[in-house]
């Protein structure tokens, strides 16, 4: 095994550890600090492949896990897992080092979050490494899961629980889209391998199921990256603590969907479907968020709109990029692909003003007690360097220089006017819709950064407002946001150095087709002279801040949209009516009656194996290997439908248990008849003992009592026996008639020499299938336990109510 497979399984190994971590020698030290070797560990050996990868090597490793089913765990190291592990690792370690000062040892179940932490980020680093499209869906559920229990981890909280479950509901919904989208992929090309679906993409996109596999695998990374209409789980989610809404949802688990999209590129990229579906709902998720972004009062709930709206941006670069695919020579496509640059970098630069952005309002809500705007304000008195955070972080997501965020945005301007300028797709008539929502979009984005640094720090102080007084943050906590604003600014300052070993490696990644063309070179400048997109990032400028001027005035306009058409609102009422639905479907079927549920099963498997029949064209019959039947052979038979009836018919218990015995019994005469000893035995014995058991407990039986049945229960009783004998006996006619495959018996009846055993059915039971007979003894066991608990209960129950009287 290659040594880097302990890179994905060190978190995992180490949440194992932590519940040891804490004892009587540490206790005065937090868990953090134990837990700050993991992601930094695995972020210096990960910086170890940046040589590799960024001369232009691709790194292929595998692992046999189920190889039976060509499921193995193969590992894809190459510029876009790269850079993705390096956001999830060292953000990881800036978040832990946060988490220290931020949550209390003395409060908090560490233990509990460290642990969910880890498994987190095991699960993030397995998702974007796996080359196999089946373990890549096993790491994503894991992220959903362990993302479940992080936002719940205040569950003595309503809003987290509720948060929680409306992220894994959706999510969940989502991965299990994808992983319906998956299963066609695989059917299409015959490989679990994403390498190899790349290069069998011109098959993909030519079949007749690529549109569903399409659909179901974008449903997936858009609930995960909460696209419109899915972005309502993300403003909930923030009941979280702040430091797991800064990894989850500043960083990575939102960033997981991207990861898919841009991996996906190649494969589904070049067609308009894929361009549209995808550009679409990052644009309007892109407007959507900034909108909803204006509307809140609380912070991090602001922030939380503002990541959805960042999303939106990155994933409709993705969609604009894939035109690039279009074309069957890459320098025409290159033009168009410097949207999928814009999008790598961007997401880079997101994670670090986001995260700074997060930590800030982490810090201001420990100091105040308050994410209210409402009742903030002047903080810049108390909190000098958290505004200086919030002031890089504000203006870097705003798009203005120094800060990193200045660069990808005039990246994004220019892929969004390349885009609106190509003459496929229907772009002629949507080219300007799209850059014209491109910007709107980008001027109410500056007017909530702009709400997030003025109206918390700016004004006059409000301190009588405040839970309690407003004071400086320790020197501590500040580090981790410190150092995500100087990588801000250094990024705007060297961003080539970030390109040549990060951002390009992993744009060749999302477009590999294009690696070996000279005109896939971007070189990044703060300055680019007098062209549209900055006359466009003025215009954003000039006209944020004149809204921002006159918020008072147009802010009115929310309070006319109806409460009721909010996605949240319709989301629960959704939710509502299925469960009212479920709750009377539930009852009408629940009526505990044991023939009401056999009519059920009886009735679902005559209406499925005899649709099958129907369907594939009726059974086939093949007599031509059966025996021919005997004189005595119809006797036996006459005499086990005598003994059946007789059950149905008799009107004393003491009738209907000897028809019962004298129905096994027969069988075992058939079973003497061919040639089947030690079946005729086994029959022989089990048969003597449940009658002598039924006689046993004869007295303790009640008397059959003559129930009036209505003809209609009748006739429906009549039918489902029927129709289930009727189907049986032809699918085993069918069956016997129709083999495939040769017969296991031959490998039984050498019992003697594998087992060790006379009795064929006794190897059979005892060696041969000996885990399945301990299973169903140990069921048994648990029935018959079952049984007489509830028996000694009402006897005891009898007994107390006698004792009463």
């Amino acid at each position: 095994m290659h040594c880097f497979y302990l890179v994905i399984a060190f978190p995992f190994i180490y949440a194992l550890a932590v519940p040891f971590l804490y004892n009587k020698f540490n206790s005065k030290v937090h868990t953090g600090w134990f837990i700050l070797v993991v992601p930094l560990l695995v972020f210096l050996h990960l910086l170890s492949y940046i040589p590799a990868v960024s001369s232009g090597r691709t790194i292929y490793l595998t692992l046999p896990w189920i190889p039976s089913y060509d499921i193995n765990l193969t590992a894809n190291i190459d510029g876009l897992s790269l850079i993705f592990s390096l956001i999830i690792t060292g953000m990881g370690f800036l978040v832990i080092f946060y988490s220290i000062y931020y949550l209390s040892k003395q409060k908090e179940e560490l233990q509990k979050f460290y642990i969910y932490l880890l498994l987190f980020m095991g699960s993030m680093l397995g998702l974007v490494f796996a080359d196999n499209i089946f373990v890549l869906y096993v790491f994503w559920e894991m992220t959903s899961i362990s993302s479940f229990l992080l936002i719940a981890y205040w569950f003595e909280r309503e809003k987290s629980r509720s948060g929680a479950r409306k992220s894994l509901m959706i999510t969940i919904f989502g991965g299990l889209s994808m992983l319906s989208g998956f299963i066609l992929l695989s059917l299409i090309t015959d490989t679990h391998s994403i390498r190899e679906m790349i290069s069998k993409a011109g098959m993909i996109q030519s079949h007749s199921l690529f549109v569903p596999a399409m659909l179901l695998v974008l449903l997936g990374a858009f609930t995960k990256s909460a696209q419109f209409p899915f972005s309502i789980w993300l403003p909930d989610a923030m009941e979280a603590p702040t430091p797991v809404s800064t990894y989850l949802h500043s960083a990575t688990m939102v960033k997981a969907g991207i990861y898919l999209v841009a991996r996906c590129t190649t494969i589904f990229g070049g067609v308009p479907e894929w361009f549209w579906f995808v550009s679409s709902a990052g644009l309007v998720t892109l407007l959507y968020g900034s909108i909803n972004a204006v509307r809140q009062t609380d912070l991090k709930a602001l922030l939380a709109y503002s990541t959805v709206s960042q999303l939106g941006l990155i994933m409709s670069l993705l969609g604009l990029g894939s035109a690039a695919l279009y074309f069957d020579v890459a320098e025409e496509g290159a033009v168009y692909a410097v949207a999928i640059f814009a999008a790598i970098f961007h997401l880079v630069n997101h994670s670090t003003f986001k995260g700074c952005l997060f930590m800030v309002v982490g810090i201001i809500d420990l100091e105040t007690g308050t994410r209210d705007i409402k009742k903030l304000g002047g903080l810049l008195h108390w909190m000098p360097v958290s505004f200086l955070l919030a002031l890089t972080g504000s203006l870097a997501m705003a798009g203005l220089p120094p800060f990193n965020g200045f660069l990808s945005k005039e990246l994004f301007f220019t892929a969004v006017l390349n885009a609106s300028k190509m003459s496929i797709f229907h772009m002629e008539t949507w080219g300007n819709i799209l850059a014209i929502t491109a910007w709107v979009a980008s001027v109410i984005t500056f007017v909530y950064c702009l709400i997030i640094l003025l109206k918390t720090f700016g004004g006059k102080p409000g301190d009588y407002k405040l839970k309690k007084k407003a004071r400086k943050a320790p020197v501590a906590i500040l580090i981790p946001p410190l150092i995500l604003a100087s990588l801000v600014i250094v990024i705007f300052l060297y961003p080539n150095v970030l390109a040549k070993y990060l951002l390009q490696p992993a744009w060749q990644a999302v477009l590999p087709t294009f690696a070996e063309t000279a005109s896939l070179q971007i070189k990044i400048s703060a300055w680019h002279g007098l062209n549209t997109e900055l006359l466009m990032t003025i215009g954003v400028v000039i006209t944020g801040a004149f809204l921002y001027k006159t918020l008072r005035k147009w802010y009115v306009i929310f309070r006319y949209y109806p409460a009721a058409l909010t996605l949240n609102n319709l989301y629960e009422l959704l939710l509502e009516k299925m469960e009212k639905f479920s709750l009377a479907l539930t009852r009408r079927y629940m009526t505990g009656s044991v023939r009401d549920y056999l009519v059920y099963i009886l009735g679902f498997i005559i209406l499925t194996v005899g649709g099958f029949f129907l369907i594939y064209g009726g059974p086939t019959f093949d007599s031509f290997r059966d025996a021919s039947v005997n004189y005595y052979e119809l006797g036996l038979l006459i005499g086990m439908l005598t003994s059946a009836l007789t059950v149905l018919l008799a009107r004393s218990r003491l009738t209907s248990v000897i028809a019962v015995g004298a129905l096994g019994f027969l069988v075992a005469f058939f079973f003497v008849l061919f040639r089947a000893p030690d079946l005729a035995l086994t029959q022989l014995v089990v048969e003597t003992i449940t009658t002598v058991l039924f006689l046993l407990c004869f007295c303790h039986l009640p008397k059959l009592k003559q129930e009036k049945t209505p003809i209609r229960v009748k006739a429906v009783n009549g039918l489902i026996s029927a129709g289930v004998g009727l189907v049986m006996t032809i699918l085993a006619l069918s069956a016997n008639g129709n083999r495939l495959f040769e017969s296991i018996s031959r490998f039984y009846e050498n019992a003697y020499e594998l087992a060790g055993a006379k009795n064929i059915v006794n190897a059979i039971l005892v060696d041969f299938r000996g885990f399945d007979t301990m299973l169903e003894i140990l069921v048994l066991s648990m029935a018959g336990l079952g049984v007489h608990t509830l028996i000694k209960l009402r006897l005891a129950e009898r007994r107390g109510n006698e004792g009463t009287e």
